[in-house]
């Protein structure tokens, strides 16, 4: 069923590439050259498990936004979901939700915040001192948000 979807909607648009990619292939060709990808278009399951492959690529879960889009409404959130294990430890890297909070601002037009939020983070990352363990630092996701809000001022 959504093959044959894909099928017809691809076939209104014959300017955009449309292939079909096998989802252990697919896996094997991300790793390998992930640039030939644009967008993936996967069923529920498959769709959690490559995300969580191209989020090891890029460093793990905690720097992975999400956007889900309707045709009324859209959902924005940390691809990596509630992490339950970690909660309330200060562990959790807060960027993925930070940068699915820019998406949101984004598609509600409003850039300059969302110019302004993700620079604060770059600068963040930049400076290199407030960074959670996942991606090489000490800091507590306390420390984390604080630095990205000092950094907005």
């Amino acid at each position: 069923m959504t093959l044959e979807c894909c099928r017809k909607v691809a076939g209104r648009f014959p300017e955009i590439e449309y292939r079909e990619v096998i989802v252990d292939n697919c896996c094997m060709q991300l790793v390998m050259a992930p640039s030939q990808f644009d967008v993936l278009l996967l069923p529920n399951l498959y769709g959690d498990i490559v995300s969580d492959l191209c989020a090891g690529l890029v460093g793990g879960l905690g720097l992975v936004p999400g956007a889900n889009f309707g045709e009324n409404c859209a959902v924005f959130e940390a691809v990596h979901g509630s992490a339950p294990d970690i909660a309330g430890k200060g562990l959790a890297n807060p960027t993925a939700l930070m940068l699915s909070a820019i998406l949101m601002l984004r598609h509600l037009g409003k850039n300059d915040v969302a110019d302004r939020v993700e620079q604060a983070i770059n600068h963040v990352y930049e400076e290199g001192r407030h960074l959670t363990r996942d991606v090489g630092g000490g800091a507590t996701t306390d420390e984390f948000t604080s630095a990205v809000v000092d950094a907005l001022r």
